[in-house]
């Protein structure tokens, strides 16, 4: 192997592992929101709690944990025959270059 194969490899490596160090917080959050959503559904204080209680839990949980790619507002709470059910629909951008950014869709639920 020549040295211009291995200042290519090298080359190659480095923007994967750039682009893996943007890109894997935005997923580990993605978990944790759907952690969290679990959390306040298997919570039976939040099954008979107002909408109010069950926001004020999820911004104290995301706040623990640094959460800030999804807002409350953004979150839709559903109350199906006493279920309670979390889900949300967001997108986050993450600029690589110039005007050259990558954008992430997440759907995380509590079902």
């Amino acid at each position: 192997m020549g040295l211009t194969n291995l200042i290519m490899g090298a080359f190659a490596l480095i923007i994967i592992a750039l682009l893996a160090l943007k890109i894997v917080p935005s997923y580990l959050h993605s978990m944790q929101i759907s952690h969290i959503f679990n959390e306040i559904v298997a919570d039976p204080a939040m099954q008979d709690a107002p909408i109010s209680a069950v926001e004020m839990s999820y911004r104290k949980r995301a706040s623990i944990n640094y959460i800030e790619d999804l807002k409350v507002e953004d979150i839709e709470i559903v109350r199906e025959g006493g279920a309670l059910s979390l889900s949300a629909s967001y997108e986050v951008r993450i600029p690589l270059m110039g005007n050259v950014s990558l954008v992430l869709a997440f759907n995380p639920s509590s079902s």
